[in-house]
């Protein structure tokens, strides 16, 4: 059942993890030193997991449906991920969006759970759950809710308010995913409890106490599927047999290049990891090898180069390189971190992201799979799916003498005595740039065959590496040997297909050993050469953008280049559980189509060959593989006529209509503005505000350089705690109103303010401007004084300050408080002239989101809104009451002055969506010339239907186009775009440029979008 509103603590029996689902747990002892096992659904041993009983290599990519507030989009992202050949999805969870206060816990509308378990199982993924407590995912706080902030002990140890903070949230998170593990029919099969518990400064460490109280959590909850672990790389900590605290399947983290998207090209000596399986044989002999996190893009800072400089460094080649690597030491749990990034919307990100988290994933934020990446990885997921030898194949040590006649070549061996050789071969300089031409000595069962036999040699190109076969089983056939890969093959009715494909301009060679005398039916191509011998049939190719082909009795083998690779899809036709979740290696139930955008699934009813496929442009399709007693086609629904061609595959041509669209002009909308910075008016009442009332708690300061300000602030016995976690603001824009008297030899005023990395504060005495801070890519916190005009002895004065805080630090090192580093201010003074007494202030106000933790659209979060005018009024969300406003100014036009404004408009949108996919974003133009003739420097927020897609920082960057999913967006219907702009400069600021643009439509087989429809306006009790 779906949990709604709002749920209070609750304790589980530890007792209740053997009896859920009405079904009883097993305990099972097993020869390989497992026990405790309390279910026989997923079990292991030293090879891989078994799932019901059957082997399977997990090939998994991170995907958070927090990231992706609209949840009919899930099962879009998951069928992409599916038709790489994965079968498995790992997740976080952020405890800081479910539980924005102590003791209410909300996982319901967008942030249900139950929606991203239910697609997973409609597409056939299974999951991986992460939820914490400790999350790091470069979000704010790590996942911590701020309130942590308050408490005492130190996080992420055994100190008993850390703990009794975690408890509420873990009982609810855990008994969620309880009921959709695959004991219960659903989809979850590994848990993970905490992340990178991989040190600790002045706490005990390893900490196997703590990490034995957070398994205790899921299990009491009802978590009885396997428990691995997550270390910051390959140290052995709390792996089975270590004591208290150990997981039941040991695995670990690996970026090997790093996050340096600045120099996409450089990949460092010794970068490649090449330790890997010596030291999980020392580690944990008896699990899976396991890499729980591998590096699969690169997040960016703000200031940063643009994910697209992230996609280069970790792009295809290194796809081919490190991933192949990993193969090479033999994982069969391989999860790739991200392979969907999505949105840091609603100030969800922490201080060293911006609101893209595009990652540089294989799948782009806006969800389009056009980076070589993705293609890349399908071909290697592919070749694991359909290779069961390759799972309990002995890893042999890399050799530059063994196999190769070159030493600039290193081959790392896989061998077993059936079910084929794996040879994965790469330069030795793993970084190098230039071909190296080689030959191999194979060993085989008819003995060692130095390859290629007919002449010539291989060349491998660089930053680039191949998986060479011996002895691999084709069905009944077997590949005594083969240099080109294996993208995929199967088994149909009247004959097997196997697809092989090879590098540019390469050479390559394979012989075909057939159960009895075999003969070459068929060729095409011209580069082909085959040769018939006694025991074998041994072929010479080379690789060629034409179609190249030939048949050996009842095996038709496809020789492709690696772009006409990329264009094939293996859709897994419904069937029992394993076969669905593409666990089964032997792929008994498959069709091979060539063509498409992308191939989503595939079915059969009666005759008909159904597929779902999406497509950006006008294609054919061919059918190389045709599931048995099939005779009829059918696409996205239609009926679609084919041709059989020489070698026996359907062409089809589908109707493909690209539309073009026609999208508003966003300077043409009518805009209505509101000042959002009505604080600084004299007459302003600030008597709803929250009163700086605390004393200043020890909490730990920024590593950003600060001055200390001066001696008599920080000596005041009347200092407050002007810490807006104090008061319940955890997220956005703080306010901060400080009340005083004059003396009249006030001179300056001088504040330490904190906001982490990127931030902005500025200052105000009364309605006069005094300056700002405009942030830095670097700088988390800034010392900022300044001038005030001669002030009138007598006189009440206030002085307005706001920060723009950016997220809450992570909290990766245990140990480190990071996360507890307040935002808001950290001192502040009245400085005077030489010789005269200091001014205290008599009172501070302050605020932030309306309501605090006690936030106000509980739809949207909490930490979706901050503390400016308009968001604690609403008027970010649809249909605001436009009598507030006044009509006409447009941001276009922008601010004469440092202030803050918000800009709203209707948008009206009807576009094809029902048929297409149409990404769309909103852009602003960098034009920094031109900012500087129409005014300063500014940071814009951009809301969307109430949802805040977007922060612009236009001196500080890098990105400037914000992708917008639909659902969020109403493609056929009012949207309502807000923008905040504040001007950091006293001259003010405007917008240069603010567009609406579009991507590439594609004709779509997804499922129907479902818009996320919030709250609209309505004047909220309390608002001020």
């Amino acid at each position: 059942m779906k949990p709604s509103g709002v749920l209070g603590a609750v304790a589980l029996p530890l007792c209740r993890a053997l009896s859920l689902g009405g079904r009883p747990y097993q305990f099972i002892h097993e020869a390989d030193g497992r026990s405790g096992a309390l279910q026989d659904f997923v079990t292991w041993d030293e090879h891989s997991l078994l799932i019901r009983g059957e082997r399977a290599v997990m090939f998994s990519g991170e995907f958070h449906p927090f990231r992706l507030p609209v949840p009919s989009l899930y099962l879009d992202v998951f069928e992409k991920i599916k038709a790489l050949g994965f079968n498995m999805v790992s997740f976080y969870v952020d405890w800081a969006l479910l539980e924005g206060k102590k003791g209410e816990f909300r996982a319901d509308g967008i942030f249900a759970l139950e929606p991203f378990f239910e697609a997973a199982t409609e597409a056939g993924i299974y999951l991986l759950a992460r939820p914490g407590p400790y999350i790091n995912a470069e979000v704010s706080g790590g996942g911590f809710p701020g309130y942590l902030q308050q408490v005492k002990g130190t996080l992420r140890s055994q100190a008993p308010d850390y703990l009794n903070s975690t408890d509420n949230y873990m009982a609810h998170v855990c008994g969620i995913i309880a009921k959709y593990q695959i004991t219960n029919g659903g989809p979850v099969v590994l848990f993970q409890p905490e992340n990178e518990y991989s040190s600790g400064h002045n706490i005990p460490f390893p900490n196997g106490q703590y990490m034995q109280y957070v398994i205790d959590q899921a299990r009491s909850a009802g978590i009885s599927v396997p428990m691995v672990n997550n270390d910051v790389g390959p140290a052995g900590n709390y792996a089975p047999g270590k004591g208290v605290g150990s997981v039941d399947i040991y695995g670990h983290d690996s970026y090997p290049l790093g996050f340096d998207c600045g120099n996409p090209t450089v990949w460092p000596p010794d970068g490649l990891p090449t330790t890997f399986h010596r030291l999980h044989e020392k580690q944990s002999p008896k699990t899976p090898y396991s890499v729980i996190e591998f590096q699969g893009g690169a997040f960016d800072p703000w200031g940063g180069w643009g994910f697209e400089k992230c996609a280069a460094l970790v792009n295809h080649e290194f796809a081919r390189v490190f991933y192949k690597n990993n193969l090479a030491a033999g994982v069969t749990i391989f999860n790739i971190y991200m392979i969907y990034g999505g949105t840091n919307w609603g100030n969800l990100g922490h201080p060293g992201g911006y609101t893209s988290y595009d990652y540089g994933a294989c799948i782009r934020e806006n969800r389009v799979i056009d980076r070589e990446k993705y293609s890349e990885v399908k071909l290697e997921a592919q070749f694991i799916r359909v290779s069961p030898g390759y799972i309990t194949a002995a890893v042999g040590p890399a050799s530059t003498t063994a196999y190769s006649n070159n030493p600039g070549i290193t081959v790392t061996p896989l061998t077993s005595n059936k079910t084929g050789n794996f040879f994965v071969a790469r330069q030795t300089d793993y970084a190098a740039t230039g071909s190296v031409s080689y030959t191999l000595a194979l060993p085989t069962s008819d003995g060692t065959i130095i390859v290629p036999q007919r002449g010539g040699s291989l060349s491998l190109h660089g930053r680039d590496s191949k998986v060479h076969l011996t002895d691999y089983p084709v069905g009944d056939y077997t590949l005594l040997y083969t240099t080109a890969e294996v993208f995929t093959w199967n088994r149909y009715a009247d004959k097997k297909v196997l697809v092989l494909y090879g590098g540019p301009d390469e050479l390559h060679e394979f012989a075909v050993k057939a159960p009895s005398a075999a003969q070459v039916m068929h060729v095409e191509g011209s580069s082909i050469s085959p040769h018939e011998q006694a025991l074998s049939t041994v072929v010479q190719w080379k690789t060629s953008s034409e179609r190249q082909y030939i048949q050996v009795d009842n095996l038709a083998i496809y020789l492709v280049d690696r772009n006409a690779a990329y264009n094939l899809w293996v859709p897994v036709l419904p069937g029992a559980n394993s076969s669905r979740y593409g666990t089964s290696l032997m792929n008994p139930d498959a069709a091979i189509v060539n063509g498409g955008y992308l191939v989503r699934s595939a079915s059969v009813s009666g005759s008909t060959l159904s597929l779902r496929a999406d497509f950006n442009a006008s294609t054919a399709l061919e059918v190389i593989g045709i599931p048995d007693g099939v005779t009829a086609l059918s696409v996205n629904g239609k009926p679609l006529k084919h041709t059989t061609s020489s070698t026996g595959s359907w062409l089809a041509q589908p109707a493909i209509t690209i539309p073009t669209l026609q999208l508003p002009s966003l300077p043409d909308l009518t805009w209505y503005a509101v000042d959002s910075l009505p604080e600084i008016h004299p007459q302003y009442d600030d008597s709803c505000w929250r009163t700086a009332s605390q004393s200043p708690s020890p909490s730990p300061r920024p590593g950003a350089h600060h001055e200390s300000l001066d001696a008599t602030a920080l000596a005041d016995p009347s200092r407050v705690s002007l810490h807006g976690s104090d008061y319940g603001f955890n997220t956005g824009t703080l306010l901060f109103r400080g009340h005083f008297t004059a003396s009249g030899h006030e001179s300056s005023f001088g504040a330490w303010t904190s906001g982490g990395t990127a931030y902005a504060s500025a200052a105000w005495l009364d309605d006069r401007f005094l300056g700002s801070f405009k942030g830095s890519d670097a700088v988390e916190s800034q010392n900022s004084t300044y001038a005030l005009p001669r002030l009138t002895a007598g006189e009440a004065y206030t002085v307005t300050v706001i920060v723009d805080t950016m997220g809450l630090n992570e909290n990766l090192n245990p140990g480190h408080e990071d996360m507890k580093v307040p935002r808001g201010i950290f001192s502040h003074a009245l400085l005077s002239r030489p010789g005269a007494p200091a001014t205290n202030m008599t009172t501070w106000k302050l605020t932030g989101n309306l309501g605090g933790q006690d936030h106000a659209d509980k739809f949207r979060g909490p930490l979706n809104e901050g503390g400016l005018f308009f968001e604690r009024q609403g008027y970010h969300q649809p249909w605001p009451p436009l009598d507030a406003f006044t009509r006409g100014p447009s941001p276009y036009e922008g601010l004469d002055r440092a202030g803050v404004a918000f800009y709203a408009a209707r948008m009206p949108l009807d576009l094809p969506a029902h048929e297409y996919d149409i990404p769309l974003s909103f852009v602003f133009a960098n034009d920094t010339r031109r900012r500087r003739r129409q005014g300063g420097d500014y940071r814009a927020l951009l809301y969307v239907n109430g949802f805040q897609f977007g922060k612009y920082l236009s001196s500080i960057g890098p990105q400037t186009e914000f992708p917008v999913p639909e659902g969020v967006l109403d493609y056929n219907g009012d949207n309502w775009i807000g923008l905040a702009v504040w001007a950091l400069d006293a001259a003010g600021a405007r917008v240069p440029g603010f567009t609406l643009t579009s991507g590439t439509p594609v004709q779509s087989s997804r499922n129907k979008v479902r818009l996320v429809a919030g709250p609209s306006y309505s004047r909220r009790k309390g608002a001020y």
